[in-house]
């Protein structure tokens, strides 16, 4: 075979490589002499002549392995981060690593040192984008195998998400609030600093209240003056530091206890929209409370009375984005009821449009129960379900849908009590019974199956909503939560789901039977807000406190849960989803790759290996006497693995009696044994290796004396 009639390519890679694997170790053909044209073995049935073509011999070397690797590297932001793994295997041995189902490519900050003995990824200025798993996969010219190495790069917190909540308890007492970091910098947050300012826009001089809080809350009873006027932040700390302050509270006067925590009358209004005026004509906008979809969240005062509310401000222009508004706007004139929160004015304006809310100052209800100083029994979950049944049910009422229930949307109206809210209500629809309504948005976590198959929806559709936020309450774990929105949206149209063993040990069989009954996917068969209400499990276990129901339940799994669903709503999602992903997968599923992920590497490798055939070690010439025995010895690279030929005076070398003999073995070297000598075996001999890439030729002298 010539090497132009072997072009290199993948097919003929696989081919070479398949055939060389199904012959004999040592194979002997009747080939004739080279032909002066061209340098190449010919055949020619007249000058038949027996020679060996040899191919190298299977010693049953041990496969390519790892030595000593190590699991998990943490650097801190700007380090260097050194992945070296060790290996040893049969040369050649190819390597490359791979993050993100991507093979890693050399840049500005990525450099690869390879052999056939070690690979080293060294990762330059390391940054936070960086941490995730590095898989090495290695190949030598039988074995393959593959090592994964978490690298986790930690830099300090991001600030607390929010400013601190300020609620007033006496004239030299209050209890502050607030919201975690959106990123912990890649490593765990572990407490966090209050800091407090006396007389603020005066001096603006910051002292430090506590270093060591361990919750979302901090209760400040010495130290405040009646009549002072304070103003409070927060930061994080974890192992690398302290992050920078959070925003900076409004300032809070020490002269009216109990008034923040208290729930002020609800007046009911019917909201028109005011297209005269401009939301600064009636109110002083402050700091920002949230982001979503439709635009922001401030925080608000009106000029006139001082009543706190708070703005949504839809910045959307276009027609459809003005509509939905208007929508949620007229929606809201017909949810007058304390469970729901109340639109108390709206302005459209040509730049932005917006509603004025109700101001709840308490948070989401999962951030409250998670607070380390607040009791979670499955006794208090009843509460909390019967406020949102409540709710709910004066929607259905009014054939109002909200389509969007999720523990996000159930709010505390303030940080001391145990009263809620349901709030958002941009995805909401009335319902026509001659027309039948589809929709296809919500939450892949919390939306019903019907609504992922495109069915007519319907009042069971926030039942099943509610179903799976009591699953939650109760057990801190979500239902149908996949490794990827595809996965959970298929998990929620199979409805398969299970009561945890372990998370629900503590949990009464009345509320398994309260979830069943709604996490039914057949809609007929779910119960309505009616039924739930009157449910055994919210009539009894409020008078059954000597059950299991009055038992503190465990607050780590929600914990994460929350941890999970804050990082998605964040600009930080894709660092702080591989910080949760490093922290929950163990180790042993960390070094298992997916099957196409692995192929690619594998065929990356395949087309690594591959080179012509070179001597690394060439042949020497030999002086011997006759009768005695002559050994010629190289050693030889290339893959697929070379076959070899031996000449003599440039002629094929044939076999004699058993006195010439070819070893080739597994680590390349081949030498040729000539037993018995005798003067006319002297002359120059060649070896000559070739596979589908080249060829490569070395040789000697043999003087027999």
């Amino acid at each position: 075979m010539t090497p132009s009639s072997h072009p290199h390519t993948p097919d003929m890679v696989n081919g070479v490589l398949n055939s060389t694997q199904n012959v004999l170790d040592d194979i002997s053909v009747f080939k004739g002499p080279q032909s002066p044209q061209t340098g190449h073995i010919t055949s020619s049935p007249s000058l038949k002549k027996e020679v060996l073509v040899k191919r190298r011999s299977s010693s049953g070397t041990a496969p390519v392995q790892f030595v000593d690797p190590f699991d998990r590297l943490e650097v801190h932001v700007g380090e260097t981060a050194n992945l070296t793994c060790v290996f040893k295997g049969s040369s050649p041995v190819a390597s490359c690593w791979v993050c993100n189902k991507k093979e890693v490519v050399e840049s500005s900050r990525f450099h690869i040192e390879s052999c056939d003995e070690s690979s080293s990824l060294v990762i330059s200025e390391a940054r936070p984008e960086d941490s995730g798993r590095y898989t090495i996969f290695l190949r030598d010219r039988k074995s393959s195998a593959q090592h994964t190495v978490t690298l986790n790069v930690i830099d300090l917190p991001e600030p607390p998400a929010s400013c601190p909540v300020v609620c007033v308890l006496s004239p030299n007492s209050l209890v502050l609030s607030w919201s975690g970091p959106s990123y912990d910098g890649g490593s765990a947050v572990t407490e966090y600093v209050v800091e407090v300012c006396e007389s603020p826009g005066e001096t603006n001089h910051w002292k430090e209240l506590t270093a060591q809080c361990k919750s979302t809350s901090f209760r400040v009873t010495s130290g405040l003056q009646p009549q002072g006027e304070y103003c409070f932040r927060v930061r994080a700390c974890n192992a690398v530091g302290v992050s920078e302050p959070s925003q900076e509270s409004q300032p809070i006067r020490m002269d009216s206890p109990g008034e923040p925590c208290d729930e002020k009358p609800v007046e009911y209004m019917n909201v028109t929209i005011n297209t005269e005026n401009k939301l600064s004509d009636h109110y002083n906008v402050l700091e920002k409370l949230g982001v979503g979809k439709f635009g922001q969240v401030f925080r608000l005062t009106h000029k006139e009375t001082g009543r706190e509310c708070a703005g949504k401000i839809y910045k959307g222009r276009r027609t459809k984005e003005r509509e939905a508004a208007r929508k949620e706007i007229e929606l809201m004139n017909f949810l007058h009821h304390p469970k729901l929160v109340q639109c108390l004015a709206a302005y459209d304006n040509k730049t932005e449009m917006v509603m004025v809310m109700e101001y709840v100052a308490g948070g989401e209800l999962f951030e409250r129960i998670v607070d380390d100083s607040f009791e979670h029994t499955e006794v208090s979950s009843v509460g909390y379900m019967r406020q949102i049944l409540e709710g709910v049910q004066y929607m259905h009422q009014q054939k109002i849908i909200h389509l969007d229930l999720k523990p996000e949307n159930i709010v505390c109206v303030d940080r001391t009590g145990f009263r809620i809210k349901i709030i958002d209500f941009g995805l909401a629809s009335k319902l026509d019974p001659n027309t039948p309504l589809k929709v296809m948005h919500g939450t892949p976590e919390f939306v019903a199956p019907e609504v992922i198959n495109f069915e007519p929806v319907g009042l069971a559709t926030d039942m099943w909503s509610i179903g799976v936020i009591c699953y939650i309450l109760l057990s801190g774990e979500s239902p149908f939560q996949g490794e990827s929105d595809t996965e959970t949206l298929a998990l929620v149209t199979a409805a398969k789901w299970e009561f945890d063993e372990e998370s629900f040990e503590d949990i009464t069989d009345l509320a398994k039977d309260f979830i069943s009954s709604l996490l039914s996917k057949d809609v007929r068969r779910r119960m309505s807000c009616e039924d739930a209400l009157a449910h055994a499990w919210l009539a009894c276990i409020c008078v059954d406190n000597t059950s299991s129901a009055t038992k503190n339940l465990s607050k780590a799994k929600m914990k994460k849960f929350l941890t999970r669903q804050k990082w998605k709503k964040t600009g930080k999602a894709l660092l702080a989803l591989k910080r949760m992903a490093i922290l929950s997968k163990p180790e042993a599923s960390a070094s298992l790759s997916p099957v196409d992920e692995t192929d690619k590497a594998m065929q990356s490798l395949e087309l690594k290996l591959q080179c012509k055939p070179e001597f690394s070690k060439t042949l020497s010439d030999l002086t011997v006497s006759q009768g005695s025995s002559a050994q010629l010895s190289c050693l030889i690279t290339g893959y697929p693995d070379p076959e070899v030929v031996w000449l003599r005076d440039g002629e094929l070398l044939e076999l004699q009696d058993g006195c010439v003999t070819v070893d080739y073995e597994e680590d390349g070297s081949c030498t040729l044994t000539l037993d018995n000598i005798s003067l006319h075996q002297s002359g120059q001999y060649s070896c000559k290796a070739t596979n589908a890439l080249g060829e490569a030729l070395c040789s000697a002298t043999l003087t027999v004396e």
